[in-house]
């Protein structure tokens, strides 16, 4: 049978970013398109996107900004991962906030993206659930589930959850399993050949931006001086200089502003190069073969990102805090002087990611809730850039 009723556990903020929600909102949207009910439970952090869930059509259960706020906060239950994500977050009351926000019957699927939660908060909410699902890229910590998906590439994938996960756990690894909304398949089918001039640029640093990376580039651009190259700026919601950046791209000659758009996928399709940082947007970028000059704004991102450039896919600039106005202006003038480097990256990016990817990942929830003979009992692991069966 497919899964029919799902809850989403994750969060959104401007220091945790959008990316958890975003991909979860993809997710779930694949999972109705199956005819499964979905429902989301976020924390009323400032620059949550709990209207943004319910404007896609899903129900979306607000909790207080901190779990210790509805009295259940107990000071010997001990405390969640130190994570930029959730610092200090007390996995005990969540737990049992989420159990009240989800009601008293279980669900077929309890998915869970959140770094600073656990196996401890996993193993409280099994009740509430059939089948529990982890979303991670850490590989820093216990966990107690059923699937366990990390869609990013490392070079050692299947080992860095080794001893982490139970024995009966299913993996899905890698780009393989990237999440990636039905715009991006029909763009990728679509997708014209990039011959490596630029003559349209797209920026992009994820849906909150806190220091402002954005303006960095846009700087870069405007030092370069190149009138002839469109740009496109796209921010999110929960952007809180979104007003400021308005105001300078309206002020430097072909530079476009965009803001919380439906349209991504046609303006990654559309530039001839991006620059942004690693995260979820990296392989939306790689899956349309965008050649993007890329940093790493989080640490949770270092790694991967790392091992991505190694493939070629990207033009890596290393973190963000050193990269600088004068960083992005020469890396952007060696790419316009290189058509045919652009154009191998390009290529590059684009093998990274495979053509069918979020339909694998509800594929692998359905063979999951199959009678247990059908399934193997040692687990499945898909290795990156490897066509999900």
């Amino acid at each position: 049978m497919s899964p029919r009723s799902v809850i989403f556990r994750t969060d959104a903020s401007v220091q945790i970013g959008s990316g958890h929600v975003m991909r979860c909102l993809t997710l779930a949207e694949a999972l109705r398109e199956r005819g499964a009910e979905c429902r989301f439970i976020c924390r009323e952090l400032e620059g949550n996107l709990l209207e943004q869930i319910r404007h896609h059509g899903f129900a979306a259960t607000g909790l207080p900004i901190r779990p210790e706020d509805d009295g259940r906060a107990d000071s010997d239950t001990g405390r969640g991962v130190s994570t930029p994500a959730g610092a200090g977050l007390d996995w005990a009351a969540d737990a049992a906030q989420t159990k009240v926000s989800a009601g008293g019957t279980a669900v077929d699927w309890l998915i869970v993206d959140h770094y600073a939660l656990d196996a401890r908060w996993e193993q409280a909410l099994r009740p509430l659930c059939h089948n529990l699902m982890v979303v991670d890229d850490l590989a820093d910590r216990q966990h107690d589930c059923d699937i366990l998906l990390d869609q990013n590439y490392y070079r050692n994938q299947d080992q860095r959850y080794r001893g982490l996960l139970p024995d009966r756990c299913v993996t899905l690894l890698g780009p393989g399993y990237v999440l990636l909304r039905p715009e991006f398949g029909k763009a990728r089918r679509q997708l014209r050949m990039r011959d490596g001039n630029v003559k349209r640029i797209l920026i992009f640093f994820g849906g909150s931006d806190p220091t402002n990376l954005t303006r960095q580039a846009l700087m870069a651009l405007a030092q370069l001086n190149k009138p002839d190259i469109q740009v496109d700026v796209i921010v999110g919601p929960s952007n809180p200089n979104r007003h400021s950046i308005e105001v300078l791209c309206a002020e430097l000659p072909g530079t476009t502003y965009h803001c919380n758009i439906s349209n991504m996928a046609e303006l990654v399709s559309r530039a001839d190069l991006g620059i942004g940082a690693g995260g979820a947007a990296m392989w939306e970028r790689c899956y349309l073969g965008l050649p993007t000059i890329t940093v790493v704004s989080a640490d949770n991102q270092l790694r991967t990102t790392e091992d991505v450039a190694h493939l070629g896919a990207i033009e890596y600039l290393g973190r963000s805090d050193l990269a600088g106005v004068d960083g992005y202006a020469r890396a952007i003038a060696d790419l316009l002087a290189s058509p045919q480097r652009v154009k191998r990256i390009s290529e590059d990016a684009l093998a990274v990611v495979p053509e069918r990817t979020t339909a694998a990942v509800v594929d692998g929830m359905w063979n999951v809730l199959q009678p247990a003979s059908g399934r193997s009992s040692s687990g499945n692991s898909c290795a990156a850039m490897a066509e999900p069966t």
